[in-house]
């Protein structure tokens, strides 16, 4: 009995051995594959995508003072001009 527990476990180191060497090969072939594709990103390919602009959100500039109080009065203005010039502008989609 002994014998045969013997060749079941040298049969199933066997097979261990082979699953290892097959994940082995594998896991070699796919750092190949990764490395291929991060060289493919790592040059530059042209996309379809356009440059971003070179102003970054902290560069923005702001709106002065005085042209948001103007832009403010002028709205003020419109809305006294009466309910004709309110009805076209509700028709428009505004985005911001």
């Amino acid at each position: 009995m002994s014998n045969n527990r013997v060749e079941q476990l040298e049969s199933t180191v066997t097979e261990l051995e082979s699953t290892v060497e097959g994940l082995t090969d594998e896991l070699i072939e796919a750092k190949e594959r990764i490395r291929v594709l991060e060289a493919e990103l790592d040059t530059e390919t042209p996309t379809r995508v356009p440059e971003r602009r070179n102003e970054s959100a902290e560069e923005a500039t702001e709106a002065a003072p005085d042209d948001v109080a103007e832009a403010a009065a002028e709205a003020d203005a419109s809305d006294e001009s009466g309910d004709e010039a309110e009805d076209s502008l509700s028709d428009d989609i505004i985005v911001a």
